[in-house]
């Protein structure tokens, strides 16, 4: 069975595009045959290995990442780079039950109130499963249920808020079939909520945002303002009707506004966000349009992203470049998270995809600076 996070089209043949961008369209800098920026995370022959989720340690070097073994289900594998993702471990050990996953693994740092460090990921559907690690990743504990709740990408997100030392925040969403044992799917995208006020161990019941059968909001990913003050989700639009939407909060998730399209630029699943050293926006998302705009979309079905501003967030604006970091070779079967920044400022982004015709996809990394896209873009 597959989840609606893993919808039905990425099953068809990402269709051609035009030569020429739509009108308004950003600058567009392509990657793919850059290959000095691409790092193979793993590979397996003749098996599938997709959506990968990253976390960056305080040392500004350590990159842990874990994705399934399968299509968007399946045994969790779990890797370490200790150089800042040019070189990855073999497979490290894992729980016994980490090989009873039902969904994509998501990867978190977390810090107690009382200032411990904790990671945590998180394994969706019924019920929402998380494990923890005490000492960087060294070692795990269990999958354990975190309530009688389930749901789809489980997390999206995990932010921390200013309510409090240890207070967190999580989105997902369900489509009525996994938010309870034994549910149904019954047209309505539902956005959920949870709160944490212990560092990330227990949740809180969940709350929806924004339910509608009409557009199907899904997979959030969050990025704050630059004072920290306000808060955005961007979301997946499922049902390929509209563009992807965004909301924001300006009171530590306790209200949303209603929610609004993004520009074509920026619309796409799963979008993950970092600031770089100069205060612009690189968001990672997988290239894909409602059905009315394929036809015309740069990128369509590929791995792509986005630099743009805060501002152009609030705004609506086209951001300043459209990025492709790498052709997908199948559809629209490519690219989750994640996203790290390191000291020097170097993007190192991390994903899947069918890289090759005919083969199984795989995780890839690439790395950039904003400074050397600048330059990409200065020779057009």
């Amino acid at each position: 069975m597959r989840t609606a996070a893993l919808c039905l089209l990425l099953t068809i043949a990402a269709p051609t595009f035009a030569a020429d961008p739509p009108a308004g369209y950003p600058t567009t800098i392509d990657l793919n045959d850059d290959t000095a920026r691409q790092v193979v995370v793993d590979r397996e022959p003749g098996q599938y290995l997709g959506h990968p989720s990253t976390v960056l340690l305080e040392d500004g070097k350590t990159i842990l990442c874990v994705y399934p073994k399968g299509h968007g289900r399946g045994a969790i594998v779990y890797k370490r780079s200790s150089d800042g993702g040019l070189t990855w471990s073999d497979r490290l050990p894992t729980p016994e039950n980490w090989a009873t996953s039902k969904e994509v693994p998501t990867i978190h740092r977390v810090v107690g109130p009382d200032g411990t460090k904790r990671l945590i990921m998180w394994s969706g559907l019924y019920p929402a499963r998380l494990a923890v690690s005490e000492d960087d990743g060294q070692s795990w504990s269990p999958l354990e249920p975190v309530g009688d709740w389930g749901g789809i990408v489980v997390m999206g997100f995990v932010e921390a808020l200013k309510t409090g030392p240890g207070h967190y925040m999580a989105m997902f969403h369900d489509d009525g079939r996994f938010f309870r044992n034994g549910g149904e799917r019954t047209g309505v995208f539902t956005l959920y909520k949870t709160f944490s006020t212990d560092g990330g161990l227990t949740w809180s019941e969940p709350e929806a945002v924004y339910q509608s059968s009409e557009v199907h909001l899904c997979e959030p990913g969050c990025i704050r303002s630059p004072d920290g003050k306000r808060m955005a989700v961007l979301l997946r639009e499922n049902a390929r009707r509209k563009n992807s939407h965004i909301i924001f909060s300006d009171d530590e998730g306790k209200t949303w506004t209603e929610p609004r399209e993004v520009p074509l630029a920026l619309t796409g699943d799963r979008h993950t966000g970092k600031y770089g050293p100069d205060g612009r926006l690189f968001i990672s998302f997988r290239c894909i349009s409602p059905q009315h705009a394929r036809a015309g979309r740069p990128f369509e079905g590929d791995w792509a992203g986005w630099v743009g501003t805060w501002e152009d967030l609030v705004s609506g604006g086209n951001g300043q470049y459209a990025v492709r970091l790498k052709d997908n070779t199948k559809g629209y079967d490519t690219t989750y998270p994640g996203v790290e920044v390191l000291p020097d400022g170097t993007f190192v982004v991390t994903t899947y995809g069918h890289w090759e015709q005919g083969e199984q996809p795989y995780i890839l990394s690439e790395r950039f600076r904003l400074e050397e896209l600048d330059a990409l873009a200065g020779t057009k």
